[in-house]
């Protein structure tokens, strides 16, 4: 006789009471109602106290290995003091692979100097010379989210005989995997560039890379300003859908969006990149590769003002012979 299968529940994560709203590990309150979270049983749980590199010039968080570490920021060369903070702080759930070489890198940089435009100097790629490359790993919120939008804006449209007419609405929107850059070594300039190369769902609970030991960032704020940020993202994303498919015409001003949500859910990932730096006729420039795509690069180069006062003398020669002529045939 078969003896009866025991099956056990799935451990799911807790929810508010008020609301439904599944509650993320270390909340204190529900991130969509505020209610307090139910207290949890924290006796088992160790006080760790987390020890980072603060750069003095942009600063980044890098994790602090004696071992592995020289005391100079790989994000912008800068010196690194020690910092230690206590508060509980955002962790990083996930790291995505590092999936292209060093090599790759170097032959996407020198691509990259081949193609920037008539603007650059001539032998920008073969006088320019790399001196630094460095693997890192930079923070980001990845998060999807449900709202009920409010907004209010003035239009282009029924306006009659005035430049503008009042409208105003009521929509839900969904946001799917977006990300909010949480890294202080890269400008959102630079994170957001590369982002498009990334593959989320080939994540794993430890870093994946080559053999030198690589730079790894920490995020830096705890969950309650660390979710402002995320509000902020969901307020701008918002704004911007709104006036593309909600606002009745095709002129706006005065765009106000008001936000309730209805579900929030964020992961914290760790995202691949490589930092360049070349130098060109004794002046450095930087350079970000997107880890796991190298097409997407994104950096500094300098300006042929030769090129462009070459420009400017031609066009204003063509303009004097136009001038010449005219004059000669009136």
């Amino acid at each position: 006789m078969n003896e009866p299968i025991e099956v056990h529940p799935i451990d799911e994560p807790p929810h508010c009471s008020r609301c439904e709203s599944p509650l993320e590990e270390g909340d204190l309150r529900c991130a969509i109602c505020g209610q307090a979270a139910p207290h949890a049983d924290h006796s088992h749980a160790k006080h760790v106290s987390v020890t980072l590199l603060r750069c003095t010039g942009c600063g980044a968080a890098i994790t602090y290995d004696p071992d592995h570490q020289a005391p100079a920021c790989s994000f912008c060369g800068e010196v690194l003091r020690v910092e230690t903070i206590d508060d509980p702080m955002e962790q990083t759930e996930t790291y995505l692979p590092m999936t292209v070489s060093i090599e790759e890198a170097r032959a996407a940089l020198k691509a990259w100097l081949d193609s920037r435009g008539w603007f650059r100097p001539s032998d920008l790629s073969s006088a320019s010379t790399l001196t630094e490359i460095k693997p890192l790993w930079w923070v980001a919120w990845i998060f999807d989210a449900e709202a009920l939008v409010s907004w209010t804006a003035d239009s282009n449209a029924g306006a009659g005989r005035s430049a503008w007419a009042p409208h105003s609405g009521q929509t839900p929107l969904r946001f799917d995997d977006m990300l909010v850059s949480g890294s202080r070594g890269l400008t959102d300039q630079e994170a957001y560039a590369i982002t498009p190369g990334m593959q989320l769902g080939t994540g794993t609970d430890s870093v994946v890379g080559g053999g030198d030991q690589p730079t790894l960032e920490r995020f830096d704020v705890p969950r309650s300003q660390a979710r402002q940020q995320v509000l902020a993202a969901i307020e701008r994303t918002a704004a911007d859908r709104i006036r593309a498919h909600h606002i009745p015409g095709t002129s706006f001003r005065k765009v106000r969006v008001a936000i309730v949500l209805r579900r929030l859910i964020t992961r914290r990932y760790s995202l691949p990149a490589y930092v360049l730096a070349y130098r060109y006729r004794d002046q450095l420039y930087r350079v970000v590769i997107c880890g796991q795509n190298a097409r997407f690069i994104v950096g500094s180069s300098p300006f042929s003002y030769a090129k462009l006062f070459l420009l400017v003398g031609g066009i204003i020669l063509v303009v004097l012979f136009f001038a010449v002529i005219a004059a000669a045939s009136s």
